[in-house]
Order: C-alpha cells, then sequence, then structure tokens
C-alpha cells in the first residue's frame, strides 16, 4: 500500500477523528501502522495530549512525549490559525521544500517493512485543501508536490456538497489524485447523509464515496480501510 494523505474540504471537518479510526481498524486486524501530522497549530505544550498529533499517537498505541510529537509532527504552532498566520505570529515560517521532503521520508520509510508486509500509512494535513502553508503554496501544492494520493474529508451538512465539489475540482488542477471521498454526517444537518452521497457520485467522475455515519460509523471506517489497504 502507498501512503496516503488525508485532507478535508476545511477544518474541523473530521480529519484526525476519521485518521485514529483507521489506524485503530488496521491495529485491530494485527496489521503494522503509521502516521504523521506535519503541520499542526493551535498546539497547547501544556496538553499535548490532546493535540491532533497527540490524537494519532494514541492511536498508534504510543504516548505524546516531546520525542514522538517531533517523529510525526515536527512544525507545530501555538496559534489556532493557518499554518502560514501560525508561523508569522512566532516570527517562524513552514519551508516548503522541507516540509515535501519530510512527507515523502515519512511515507517512503514506512512502506519499507523488514518483515515485507504491508504498513498502511496516513498523512494528515492541516485545515481545508486550499490552506495557505507559507506566501506562494497551499494545502493542494503540498499534497502535489508528495506525490501521494488522498482522501478527501467532507460533511453532510447544508452547502457541503459546493464545498467537496470545489475542494475536488482544485486538486484535479495541480493533479492531485483522489481515492476516496468519506462523508462524515453532521450531526443535526437538514440534508440526509443518503442523499448527500447520492448527489455527490454524481459529480464525481467514479472516485468512490462512502458513508461515515455519525452513530455506526464502523461500517464507513471498515470500508475505506479496505480500499486504502
Amino acid at each position: 500500500m502507498s501512503a496516503n494523505f488525508i485532507t478535508g474540504t476545511g477544518t474541523d471537518i473530521g480529519k484526525t477523528w476519521l485518521a485514529c479510526a483507521l489506524l485503530r481498524h488496521w491495529r485491530a486486524e494485527g496489521r503494522p501502522v503509521a502516521a504523521f501530522k506535519p503541520v499542526l497549530s493551535g498546539f497547547d505544550p501544556q496538553r499535548p495530549a490532546a493535540s491532533d498529533a497527540g490524537a494519532l499517537l494514541a492511536a498508534l498505541g504510543r504516548k505524546a512525549t516531546s520525542a514522538e510529537l517531533d517523529a510525526i509532527a515536527p512544525w507545530r504552532f501555538a496559534a489556532p490559525l493557518a499554518p502560514d498566520m501560525a508561523a508569522a505570529l512566532e516570527g517562524r515560517c513552514v519551508d516548503f521544500a522541507e516540509l515535501v521532503a519530510y512527507t515523502r521520508r515519512s511515507a517512503s520509510a514506512s512502506a519499507l517493512r523488514p518483515s515485507g508486509n504491508s504498513c498502511p500509512t496516513l498523512i494528515e494535513g492541516v485545515g481545508g485543501v486550499m490552506a495557505p502553508i507559507d506566501e506562494r503554496h497551499t494545502v493542494r501544492d503540498w499534497i502535489a508536490a508528495a506525490g501521494l494520493p488522498c482522501v478527501l474529508v467532507s460533511g453532510s451538512y447544508l452547502g457541503s456538497l459546493s464545498h467537496a465539489l470545489t475542494a475536488l475540482e482544485a486538486l484535479a488542477r495541480v493533479g492531485a489524485g483522489v481515492t476516496a471521498i468519506a462523508v462524515n454526517e453532521t450531526p443535526g444537518s437538514s440534508v440526509g447523509l443518503d442523499a448527500t452521497l447520492e448527489s455527490l457520485a454524481r459529480h464525481t467522475a467514479g472516485i468512490p464515496v462512502l458513508a461515515i455515519a455519525r452513530n455506526a460509523p464502523q461500517a464507513g471506517v471498515a470500508r475505506l480501510a479496505a480500499l486504502l489497504a
């Protein structure tokens, strides 16, 4: 299995939750797994386990120590803002070339297991597809430069169809491949999950569209895990 990039139509759409669910599913099958959250905004060093990287480490069965965080999330910023803004507040920046090189190394190293067993590997992005990384690059540029296929995480709220299709168009413009679209059911939405999937599937040119139901997510997670593995 090649590594997959987990991206979303926007922030707080469920990227980390879904990545953790996939990791736990594969671990329950006895498979080695790896995950990385290279760029992390809104990081509180006093509560590392509460961060997205901390959640990924927990799903991997590891503790959120400084060494572990450095290994999977080297670009950490305090402000809960887009990476370029969060970094600027600290007088820092994300070196795009270094970020791409790190992502490629992480994906390749995890795939090379002495046992020969495949290792499902996830690279989780930050914010949505068009979140700025620096003055010239966005998350979609990161995905394309890293050469990884991605899973696009969307919701089922009113307006999510436009957001998902816009994200797909943005990814297509830089040649980023989309393995699947995972629709996280939005609580209390006026739009049904099934209706969202049916409408989205008519506009996605054969890209698999999977439902992650709020009250019973296991079936959707299992389908996505099988597709990625």
